[in-house]
């Protein structure tokens, strides 16, 4: 094995290992301050008493070179070592592809990889590695090419493989590496899970007969249930991080594998045995993977977070102009629950008028008609006359009329049953010969041109001649294991997913002011594809619930603050406490607002205006900054008791917001590491009695008023 090339990416070594034997290609990121650290690895397990006991000349290797394209080809053999149904990787189809060249193609913004293996038959695999010269973070993508004579058939390929973990010990690493992963569930986003390779059962076998895989993922069309398409893997001794996110909405798969002394992890498309999904390529077809987006880093998760999350921003500065200062968005759902009305709106944007609020955006129900309601009745897009007796366009006309850009909702993707378009089954997807049938729901073929003529007609058409400024894409079932497709429901669903994000595309060529809003139940779609297509994403469904700031405050790890839009639902009982805790939980993303504003006192009024006024002078920090989070709390999140606050560092260092929320059986003091001993001062705030107090060693220091309250600090350098 030697090393085939180096190339030197910001503060990472990206290096390629060539094994001449078998002329496979393997990949490693290295962090470029720590290259002289790298050690040298033992290439036997001879030596070792149990290993030289053993009977024959045998070379027992301590490792072997992991693959930076794993594939499996239907009639090739299959994965050994005892792995058959825990994973697909290392099967005989990846010991048939050799290197036939690298290249570099290089722009003044960005440099490109590129990699091709052939196998004898003619089949080639093409893994690009791409980064920009702003940045150490890496998209990676795979291309697998039928250039042989005759039709193949895929049941695997991986869109990137990640190997050499760790470079920094010549061994297995006994006791120093960890997994990170995040869990999800409807209302309960982004559960941080750290367990060490030991507790996952990821050690070596002793003789390296059998290999192990950790392969988990989620099947379906919301990638975040579940889990978050994301894996990291950190060396506590060497202090490294490096991770991986998939950029996919459909079903996919992530894996920390190991037979050897290195561990490697990989990810894509979820693959036959875990998703159903088999391909077949025609001479001269070809099919890409689904992009993949790595980095390392010399230092903790956190740090790692922030390379990943940084990765999206230029997909959000591409948004429309009005999105840029990051506008308070205000949704009536929890307003009318369904039932939005004329003048009920209009009574809103009037509350609203003169505010800092920009967007008022009518959510679910304004299609109902007097047989259906909110949840079963979408599909048909037909305005309800009752609702809105001079036609949905001219209450959008009111409300721009007052100040605010107009915004609908749609579930756009689905429809209920008690719509007509749900008896339209040779538009929907079909399983077993039948409508795939969800809770009262079924699934547009969006590779049908009648049923995109159909949506274009019902859906873009009515925003445009209604001048709706924002759209909020609702989706609240998934298709599960897929449709029918000659090669499986697993290709039906990939080829839905690649159908849905051109639909996606079709409304921006169209609309192309248009503010896009992604929610699927909540957070079930806050993965990299969904977030680079749209402006901002509903954060949860926990619309009302003390664990919102919990939730708010994960996703800052895995998604953008400015894209994230968090709920404040406020209602006339509230005290100003709990007015307050609400509001404040909205400063760890976008501020949305909802519930009953009309009916609040002028003092309750007074306070929300004055965190609009709070936030909007914050903005900037949100929209770009670094977050640390600290915690004193339970496990429970439906039950919290402690505290939490948010530190947020603005990109020059000299502004810092802090979120703090204190939750049941609080105690009444928490010290707060700011990063920075440099001399602050508190210019800006909300929610406290006493102001915190910065001591000499630069922890800020608050003081909480009770249990489930919360504040807010602006500070600036003195």
């Amino acid at each position: 094995m030697k090393i085939l090339s180096d190339f030197n990416a910001g503060d990472i070594v990206v290096r390629y290992l060539h094994e001449q034997k078998t002329g496979r290609v393997g990949l490693q990121l290295i962090p470029a301050s720590m290259l002289d650290q790298v050690a040298p690895r033992r290439t036997t397990l001879r030596g070792l008493p149990f290993i030289d006991a053993l009977p024959g000349n045998d070379p027992w290797p301590a490792a072997m070179l992991d693959s930076l394209v794993q594939l499996k080809l239907v009639g090739d053999q299959y994965t050994g070592a005892f792995a058959q149904g825990h994973t697909m990787r290392e099967a005989g189809s990846v010991s048939g592809f050799r290197l036939l060249n690298q290249t570099v193609e290089k722009s003044a913004v960005s440099t490109t990889i590129l990699t091709v293996s052939a196998n004898p038959a003619g089949c080639r695999t093409e893994h690009r590695l791409t980064w920009k010269h702003d940045a150490a973070v890496f998209e990676v993508g795979t291309t697998f090419i039928n250039a042989s004579s005759a039709p193949v058939i895929l049941e695997m390929l991986s869109s990137f493989s990640l190997g050499g973990i760790t470079p920094f010990a010549a061994d297995d690493a006994p006791g120093r590496l960890r997994v990170h992963r995040f869990r999800s569930a409807w209302s309960a986003e982004g559960r941080l899970e750290t367990r060490t390779l030991e507790e996952l059962h990821l050690e070596r076998s002793w003789s390296g007969a059998a290999a192990f895989s950790e392969r988990f993922g989620q099947v379906g069309t919301m990638p975040v249930r579940r889990w978050f398409p994301f894996v990291a893997i950190e060396d506590t001794v060497a202090g490294v991080c490096w991770g991986a996110q998939i950029s996919w909405a459909g079903s996919w798969q992530l894996e920390v594998f190991r037979q050897h002394d290195e561990v490697s992890i990989s990810g894509g498309l979820a693959d036959r045995e875990f998703g159903h999904w088999m391909k077949t390529l025609q001479a001269g077809e070809s099919l890409v993977a689904p992009p993949a987006i790595l980095t390392c880093v010399a230092g903790s998760l956190d740090l790692l977070c922030d390379r990943l999350t940084e990765s999206q921003q230029s997909a959000v500065d591409a948004q429309p102009a009005v999105e840029q200062d990051l506008p308070i968005v205000f949704n009536e759902w929890c307003t009318t629950w369904g039932d939005p009305q004329h003048d009920k709106l209009l009574a809103m944007a009037d509350r609203l008028k003169g505010s800092d609020v920009r967007y008022l955006v009518i959510d679910a129900g304004w299609y109902k008609s007097e047989e259906s309601d909110w949840s079963s009745g979408h599909g048909d897009w037909v305005p309800s006359k009752k609702l809105f007796p001079q036609g949905i366009e001219a209450t959008a006309a009111a409300i721009r009329a007052r100040g605010l850009i107009p915004g609908l909702w749609f579930e756009m993707e689905t429809v209920g049953s008690q719509s007509t378009a749900f008896s339209l089954g040779d538009l929907l997807l079909q399983r077993d010969g039948r409508p795939v049938t969800v809770r009262e729901r079924r699934f547009w073929d969006l590779n049908n041109p009648e049923a995109v003529a159909f949506l274009s007609s019902r859906v873009i058409d009515l925003l445009e001649r209604g001048g709706f400024g924002y759209l909020k894409v609702d989706y609240n079932e998934t298709l599960g294991l897929g449709a029918q497709h000659p090669d499986g429901l697993g290709e039906g669903l990939r080829q839905q997913v690649l159908a849905s994000y051109r639909f996606f595309e079709k409304i921006c060529e169209r609309l192309p002011h248009l503010v896009i809003e992604n929610c699927a139940s909540g957070g079930h779609r806050l993965e990299p594809s969904m977030l680079g297509r749209t402006a901002m994403s509903s954060f949860s469904d926990a619309h009302e619930l003390v664990e919102i700031p919990i939730i708010a405050a994960n996703l800052h790890r895995l998604m953008l603050p400015r894209q994230s839009q968090i709920w404040a639902v406020l209602h006339a009982t509230d005290s100003e406490a709990r007015l307050v805790y609400s509001l404040a939980a909205t400063f760890l993303g976008r501020m949305c607002l909802s519930g009953e504003i009309e009916t609040l006192s002028p003092g309750q009024w007074e306070i929300v205006l004055r965190a609009q006024r709070l936030y909007r002078r914050v903005a900037p920090i949100i929209k770009h900054g670094v977050s640390r989070l600290s915690r004193e709390m339970g496990e429970s999140w439906r039950h919290p008791k402690g505290w939490q606050a948010m530190v947020r560092v603005a990109t020059d260092g000299r502004s810092v917001l802090v979120v703090a929320h204190a939750f049941a059986n609080a105690s009444a003091h928490a010290s707060i590491d700011l990063g920075d001993r440099g001399a602050w001062g508190i210019v800006d705030g909300m929610g406290a009695e006493n102001r915190p107090v910065i001591d000499q060693s630069g922890k800020l220091k608050l003081t909480f008023d009770g249990d489930f309250t919360a504040q807010v600090w602006l500070l600036q350098k003195t």
